[in-house]
């Protein structure tokens, strides 16, 4: 079976160093052998390795972040390589469109119910509409304020409060007095 790739070689950012640009980088070797001359036929073999590596993507990505992974792309046929990067591109697609989707579907709910007869629900529907990062209207922000000291200044600190303990006043000892017993 031969399977023609018109697609062109993408650009790839000097920063970007995951596995989907390690992946494209070899898909674009592939492309480019394949404008030189190569004949890539896909067969069943290159078919289950770029299944396999979708389903591990699918249920571990980090797992393609490895140096072991990066690393398997350099035993791939060509064809494997350009099945497997048609594939994931694909899935990484649908995954933001499904996500994209699924949070308009929410947003459009949530408007439905500030029209709610029950005034708990749509107070309800009101805040979580607020905090859709679009609006950011109830955000809540943490600040988080970090005071460098110098070594020296915490020596100096220390040093302070060790003395505030050193000059504590001693208390005198109380003198104990011994109570006779009264026979009655």
């Amino acid at each position: 079976m031969m399977i023609k790739i018109d697609e062109e070689p993408h650009a790839l950012e000097e920063s970007d160093a995951g596995y989907m640009a390690t992946l494209e980088a070899a898909a674009g070797t592939a492309r480019l052998l394949e404008s030189a001359g190569l004949d890539i036929a896909f067969g069943d073999e290159d078919l289950d390795d770029a299944a396999a590596t979708a389903r591990q993507a699918a249920r571990a990505p980090h797992t393609l972040q490895t140096k072991l992974a990066k690393q398997a792309l350099t035993k791939k046929t060509p064809a494997a390589l350009l099945l497997t990067e048609r594939i994931l591109k694909e899935y990484g697609h649908k995954v933001v469109e499904e996500a994209a989707q699924v949070r308009h579907m929410v947003v459009n709910k949530l408007i439905q119910e500030t029209e709610n007869p029950d005034p708990r629900i749509r107070v309800k529907a009101l805040e979580l509409l607020g905090k859709v990062s679009d609006v950011g209207l109830f955000t809540e922000k943490q600040e988080i304020t970090v005071t460098h000291q110098t070594s020296d200044d915490l020596r100096q600190r220390l040093r302070q409060k060790l003395q505030k303990m050193v000059d504590i006043t001693p208390v005198e000892d109380a003198e104990v007095l011994e109570e006779e017993e009264n026979d009655e």
